[in-house]
């Protein structure tokens, strides 16, 4: 026999107070043993940890005057953790674009650029790392460059410098350098927040295009990060998503990975021409050399083929650390449909897609041969997917089809057998495909 309607809320309320009493204190273990391991100081950078209270809601309207003083903190527990999801949904975005070079990444990373006063953009920040750690052979440290890569991108998404001043070469004084990579690429740098007085007689190497500003202030730019809702990184130098997973798991970031890749035969073919120098082999290859199989360029192209697929197994794999945070994007898409994955990108990072973003992608995708240089952003993007069918020789296509046929499977790119099939531009060699994570 079921009790009347007010016995039934007159049993409830001790029922529900001992359901939030044990659920608090399972939460306060999980806690204190989640703070024993990070051992975190709080700041506005280290929020708390999503409370399991978001998902409660009371279904009567009961008074709480008359209940006992414990109740009475589970009710103010109850609100707090209320707030606390408020807080949540207004954190600072954290976005890493990975890439390698030549993929379109500095096309792509202008998109965020260009995003407003409320971004903070870092254009190949970890260049330094990479040079300062380059050994005499040419090559690095595959274990330290990736600890020191981490860490670097860790810091920079809190708006601290120093760990990337201990890279630059000279060494910053007071905080100050004429000498960071490319700073002109990174608006946020070049803001009048960030543009310290001009010194005579100092020369700036990647000085400011927009303003004349002097030796760049990581003081400065610091304070300016801290204020920004949105922070995005662009690199090229990150091998595997794998060693990332820290940033992850630090609770004072809310970060997303994007990765972007391009077909691996229209990469070559950019560096080809981009890195002359350093891919001698392969144009004398282009031009009528034999192609040796065994060669080390050969089997560098393999290992940095088989980089970006194991990444993006990973990635799609979603494991628990990822979860809802890693998007695979292609170039090819973005190239064909620029507004479309713009506002896909946008939405997966939680940041607000601006009229300015707009204006710039319409702008600067349809542009004349003239304005689209080797390494300019403004691209007529539709040609340059189909451009480097034209400049790579059918022998040089094989051998990339060889060194990385499963990375080309993966991402949908299809295989040419002929000379005649890689130059038809009515054959498309991109499927359709839409990368859903498992």
């Amino acid at each position: 026999m079921q009790p009347p309607p007010r016995m039934r809320i007159k049993y409830m309320i001790p029922i529900a107070f001992f359901v939030a009493l044990v659920i608090i204190e399972k939460e306060n273990r999980i806690i204190s043993r989640v703070s024993d391991k990070l051992n975190l100081k709080q700041t506005p950078e280290t929020p708390l940890h999503p409370g399991v209270f978001s998902h409660l809601t009371l279904k009567h309207n009961v008074s709480f005057s008359s209940l006992s003083k414990g109740y009475q903190v589970v009710k103010r527990r109850l609100g707090n953790y209320s707030e606390h999801q408020e807080m949540m949904k207004k954190r600072k975005k954290h976005v890493l674009l990975l890439a390698t070079t030549r993929t379109g990444s500095s096309f792509v990373g202008e998109f965020f650029n260009q995003q407003g006063s409320n971004m903070f953009y870092l254009f190949e920040p970890l260049w330094h790392v990479e040079k300062m750690l380059t050994l005499d052979t040419g090559g690095t440290n595959a274990t330290a460059s990736a600890k020191a890569y981490r860490d670097v991108l860790q810091q920079l998404f809190l708006c601290n410098f120093s760990l990337l001043e201990s890279f630059i070469d000279p060494l910053p004084v007071n905080h100050v350098t004429t000498s960071l990579f490319r700073r002109e690429s990174s608006g946020s740098l070049c803001e009048e927040s960030v543009c310290s007085p001009v010194v005579k007689g100092v020369f700036e190497r990647y000085r400011c295009k927009t303003r004349r500003c002097g030796p760049l202030n990581f003081t400065m730019a610091s304070e300016s990060c801290s204020k920004k809702d949105h922070r995005v990184i662009k690199s090229v130098r990150v091998r595997q998503l794998e060693n990332l997973r820290p940033l992850a798991e630090d609770p004072r970031l809310d970060i997303r990975f994007i990765q972007l890749v391009r077909d691996p035969r229209a990469v070559l073919a950019s560096r080809m021409v981009a890195f002359a120098a350093k891919y001698k082999s392969w144009k004398e290859w282009a031009m009528g050399g034999d192609v040796p199989i065994d060669e080390d360029e050969v089997r560098k192209l393999k290992g940095n083929c088989d980089n970006i697929r194991l990444s993006a197994e990973v990635g799609l794999r979603q494991p628990p650390w990822l979860l809802n945070r890693y998007l695979l994007v292609r170039y090819e898409d973005i190239a064909r449909f620029p507004m479309r994955k713009a506002i896909e990108m946008f939405r997966f990072s939680g940041i607000p897609l601006t009229p300015q973003v707009k204006a710039w992608i319409l702008k600067n995708t349809q542009v004349s041969k003239e304005t689209s240089g080797v390494y300019s952003t403004q691209k007529n993007s539709s040609e340059q997917v189909e451009k480097w069918r034209f400049n790579l020789p059918f022998k040089i296509a094989q051998i990339v089809q060889r060194a990385c046929g499963p990375t080309l499977k993966l991402f949908g790119y299809k295989f040419v057998s002929s000379e005649k099939m890689l130059t038809d531009k009515s054959i498309s060699l991109i499927e359709d495909k839409v990368f859903r994570v498992k």
